[in-house]
C-alpha cells in the first residue's frame, strides 16, 4: 500500500478473471472508483497486456489487483496466480502494482446485483466490473485513512 499512496493521480483497480478481468479507474483525487469495463483476450499473457495498454490509456499512475484470500487468511493457487499477473502488470507497464485483499467483494458485487434485480446476461458482464470497483474504493478508502 505504501507504495500507491506516496503518488498522487489516477489508480486502476482489476478483479483478474480467467474468462473476464473486471476493470475500475480512480478519479484523480483518489476519492471514487468508478467501473470502467472488462476485458477478455484469454490468457494470462494477453490479458496483461490488455490491462497495460487500458492502463496506458487513462493515464494511471499505479494498479491494484485483487487477491483472492482465504477467509482464514491463507492463499491458493489462485492467489499465486494473482500475484503473477500483479508481476507481469509491474513488467509490462513500469507501474507500482499492490495486490489488495479481495474478501467478499464478489460476494459484495453478488449481493448488489440481487438487490437491483440484475440477472441473467447483463449480470454476468457487470459482476466483474463492479468487483473491481469495490476492490478499487476499499483500497482508496484504506489509502484515504491511512494518511490521516
Amino acid at each position: 500500500m505504501e507504495r500507491i499512496g506516496t503518488t498522487k493521480g489516477k489508480i486502476l483497480g482489476v478483479d483478474f478473471g480467467d474468462t473476464r478481468t473486471g476493470l475500475a479507474v480512480s478519479d484523480p483525487s483518489r476519492l471514487l472508483a468508478s467501473g470502467i469495463g472488462t476485458v477478455s483476450p484469454g490468457g494470462i499473457e494477453k490479458t496483461a497486456d490488455a490491462v497495460a495498454e487500458v492502463a496506458r490509456e487513462q493515464g494511471v499512475v499505479a494498479l491494484v489487483v485483487g487477491l483472492p484470500v482465504n477467509m482464514d487468511g491463507s492463499e491458493g493457487a489462485r492467489a499465486e496466480r494473482c500475484r503473477k499477473f500483479g508481476r507481469m502488470l509491474e513488467e509490462r507497464t513500469g507501474l507500482p502494482v499492490c495486490m489488495f485483499d479481495e474478501r467478499m467483494s464478489t460476494m459484495n458485487a453478488a449481493r448488489y446485483l440481487n438487490e437491483t434485480n440484475t440477472r441473467g446476461k447483463k449480470r454476468k458482464g457487470v459482476i466483474d466490473t463492479l468487483s473491481a470497483q469495490i476492490i478499487l474504493q476499499n483500497c482508496l478508502d484504506r489509502l484515504k485513512y491511512q494518511s490521516i
